[in-house]
């Protein structure tokens, strides 16, 4: 008989609070039904392999002395399982057969990955199942946050991870790792606009860093605080209201920072919006993946949808995951 470790978790998309977390405001984030799968299974080989569907189809073999892989195989595309490994402090005489599975974060039409979290959410799961082969009781969601922060190499709020293994509408701030649940405001529709455009996240960071805090961060951090105060308040109004003052703010902040926050057409979409008595942002770190429009009612939302999408955006089927991160254990013959 032989016992499988099986974890999943949300993807996520940040309502509010990107860049402006990193500088002490708290980031509204909501998990969402995309989730992240993996698996490990113990084997009788003197090596470890691991595959993952829609990314490296091809199982790739390695073996880990003293914290260092040593791969048999390409492992080039796995730095990722290597800083959760490392994190998790586990050590395995015997192999491990892992499987990470993404595909449900893939662009079906275009095969691009659609930017809701997959990085994160994968970090979740694949800690969630790696600590459960651990000596002692170790905390995989701090497990998470340290392989995901050296997989990005020391950038990053936090914010996803926490979200993902939280699940449903979250209060993020930053300092102390902390996740306090929300609930949705009543009347308030949220809908989710994917470019057609990757982005990377990571390369904005760098950016960010390297050409140093300008003037409108501190603009950008009180109106992230009033944005959370407002659903923390559980108006649809009082959300809608201080979404207009934050988009500015973000605006002026991404001009400032060089960033590219409202490229790839996002842009264009807010101001349409803002026209039509709606709220359009970029989620994240902007510059293309996925965009949310907001508003109070749900006639308005779809109207505006099908008359406004530019060239390349499409709306995504995204609902919110109240569930955050499971593990199964699962027994075969």
């Amino acid at each position: 008989m032989t016992e499988q470790s099986i974890a999943s978790a949300p993807g996520k998309v940040v309502l509010s609070g990107a860049y402006a977390v990193l500088s002490g405001a708290p980031a509204i984030c909501m998990a969402v039904d995309r989730r992240a799968v993996a698996s490990v299974e113990e084997t009788g080989d003197d090596h470890h392999v691991v595959v993952a569907p829609g990314h490296i189809e091809e199982p790739q073999r390695f073996r880990v002395r003293d914290g260092v892989f040593a791969w048999l195989d390409s492992g080039s595309d796995f730095g990722l399982l290597e800083q959760v490994w490392r994190a998790s402090n586990i050590s395995r005489e015997g192999g491990l057969s892992l499987r990470l599975d993404t595909t449900a974060f893939f662009d079906a039409e275009q095969g691009g990955k659609i930017g809701i979290g997959s990085s994160a959410a994968l970090t979740v799961a694949l800690a969630s199942v790696l600590t459960g082969l651990a000596p002692g009781r170790v905390d995989p969601v701090a497990v998470a946050h340290e392989g995901h922060l050296g997989f990005q190499g020391g950038l990053g709020s936090g914010v996803d991870i926490a979200t993902s293994a939280a699940g449903g509408l979250v209060e993020y701030r930053m300092q102390e790792r902390a996740a306090s649940k929300l609930t949705m405001p009543a009347g308030l529709e949220c809908r989710f606009l994917w470019s057609g455009a990757p982005a990377s996240t990571g390369k904005k960071l760098q950016h960010l860093s390297s050409r140093g805090p300008q003037p409108s961060l501190d603009a950008l951090v009180v109106s992230a605080k009033r944005v959370a105060s407002a659903w923390e308040s559980g108006s649809a109004e009082a959300v809608l209201s201080e979404y207009r003052e934050y988009i500015e703010a973000l605006q002026q902040f991404s001009t400032d920072h060089d960033l590219g926050v409202f490229d790839a057409g996002h842009s264009e979409l807010a101001a349409m919006a803002a026209h039509a008595g709606l709220v359009y942002k970029p989620c994240g770190a902007g510059g293309g993946d996925v965009g949310v429009l907001l508003a109070d009612n749900a006639e308005r939302a779809d109207e505006f949808i099908a008359a406004n999408l530019p060239g390349g955006f499409r709306e995504l089927d995204l609902q919110v995951d109240e569930i955050g991160a499971q593990r199964t254990e699962v027994s075969s013959e």
